[in-house]
């Protein structure tokens, strides 16, 4: 056994001392049982104090205790004054500790609250921009909603994976978005590197990088495309909780390639439960809009928008309706050519614009620009016609309009079904010239949601992208587990 000298520090403590102090102790605790006391401050309250602590050590704690935000666990331990002496108590836990996701989840339960009372037409102040019109559903909700995401919105973007596949993307030509959205969401204010603080999670593979790089030519084999997506979230599945913990609702992808659709099924809970941002915005091909989101297409020649935006007054627009482009493109584009190739002079369709005679051109000299489906429903044409001042003309089947979830398109656009096609002329010179007007001066107004700028501006498409991302994280809530 260790004797006393082992246990206490000489001299305040000796043998014969600490017999005596057990001995005093038992005597003051058999009176405190007689007399039904409850605390040894009566007895020796001036002399005590919790070893390691001075007076101020106390005074801090009785602060920050007495802040009722403070929050503790059960059997924490409260040191309060009494009466010029401190007590020691042990008290229950009055708050709950949230975590990160519930802190999470309360701010965006605030934001649907903010976008629901916008509805009724309360107008929010910003000194840039207030969208205003019938190019809007509820202008003063998608407002709201736009400045709540600049609020809360917060993206985590996974760093495992390697160029060109992952984090780079083509920034030229058709499929420039996929690249110019992983850039400029790489350096964005919205991206955050606390996985805990984010809203939503970036899986920042190009598909159309996957096409060029792991795609053998003329192989119809997708497999290995498929395999290199799969083994991607079973990565971060593995390295991180929070895929497994949403089955992936939080996360999204986005490709603007015509495979982007088939790639993701390589994953079923990717196309069955995440946030698909696609071009290939097909129903057919089970897009839902629910929860998934329709990007535009746009085709940069150059990598940028440099002279392809602008174009004359209606007044000056003497073609009534044009189209350039292939036939055999998918169901669509060969009854288009049927009824109208080299048929009318009011009617400009071609599949091959005569020499010398320009694309863009043609398009600054219309009044209508015809949009049609190719094999896939989405097609650069819409963007190109409200950059350049046309009316963009839709015929499409089964396409998620861009947007549409906060754009009203038939406030400056014109869509005909396919069935339709022959009476083409007739519905648009049926459209009075003061409606075509409005329509044209919309469309101008909305143009600044389809512009690409570097970098990204308020409200241009990087950032109504975002905001459609952002709408379909407000749809779902996810919970701890």
């Amino acid at each position: 056994m260790r004797n006393c000298q082992e246990l206490f520090i000489e001299p305040f403590f000796s043998c014969a001392r600490f017999r005596r102090f057990m001995i005093a102790v038992i005597i003051v605790l058999g009176i405190m049982v007689l007399t039904n006391s409850r605390s040894l401050s009566d007895f020796w309250g001036p002399y005590f104090q919790p070893i390691g602590m001075d007076g101020d050590d106390m005074k801090e704690i009785i602060s920050n205790n007495s802040d009722p935000t403070h929050s503790r666990k059960n059997g924490d331990h409260h040191i309060k004054k009494n009466e010029g002496s401190f007590n020691v108590t042990v008290i229950p836990r009055s708050k709950k500790r949230y975590s990160n996701l519930e802190i999470l989840e309360a701010s965006l339960s605030e934001a649907r609250a903010a976008i629901k009372e916008a509805e009724t037409g309360q107008e929010a102040p910003d000194e840039d921009f207030i969208p205003k019109g019938p190019m809007f559903w509820n202008a003063a909700a998608f407002h709201r909603s736009y400045l709540e995401m600049e609020k809360r919105f917060k993206v985590f973007i996974y760093e495992e994976g390697d160029p060109p596949v992952f984090h780079y993307g083509p920034c030229k030509n058709t499929y420039a978005i996929e690249g110019y959205f992983i850039q400029a969401m790489e350096v964005s204010p919205f991206r955050t590197s606390d996985p805990s603080k984010a809203c939503v999670y970036y899986l920042p593979f190009s598909v159309t990088k996957i096409t060029q790089v792991i795609y053998v030519p003329e192989s119809h084999d997708w497999g290995l495309m498929k395999n290199t997506v799969a083994d991607y979230v079973n990565v971060i599945a593995h390295k991180y909780p929070y895929w497994n913990r949403s089955l992936g609702a939080d996360h999204f992808m986005l490709a603007c390639h015509d495979w982007g659709p088939e790639l993701s099924f390589a994953v079923p809970y990717l196309y069955k439960n995440s946030i698909r941002a696609l071009c290939n915005a097909n129903t057919s091909e089970r897009f839902l809009p629910s929860k998934d989101v329709s990007v535009p297409e746009i085709h940069l020649p150059l990598g940028t928008t440099e002279g392809m935006i602008g174009g004359p007054l209606p007044s000056k627009r003497s073609t009534l309706v044009f189209y350039a482009g292939g036939k055999n493109h998918g169901p669509i584009r060969p009854i288009l050519m049927d009824y109208w190739e080299n048929k009318d002079e009011d009617v400009q369709v071609h599949q091959y614009l005569p020499e010398g005679v320009s694309y863009y051109e043609m398009m600054r000299k219309s009044r209508y620009c015809i949009c049609p489906s190719g094999y896939e429903v989405a097609s650069p044409r819409m963007v190109e016609a409200l950059y350049m001042g046309c009316v963009p003309v839709l015929i499409k089947e089964g396409y998620v309009i861009p947007f549409s979830d906060v754009l009203n398109w038939k406030a400056f656009s014109v869509i005909i079904p396919v069935k339709d096609i022959p009476n083409l002329k007739k519905i648009l010179m049926g459209i009075p010239q003061r409606q075509y007007i409005k329509m044209q001066r919309r469309g101008i107004q909305v143009r600044r949601h389809f512009e690409i700028n570097t970098p990204p501006k308020r409200y241009d498409v990087f950032h109504m992208i975002l905001h459609s991302i952002w709408l379909r994280r407000l749809n779902i809530r996810v919970e701890d587990v």
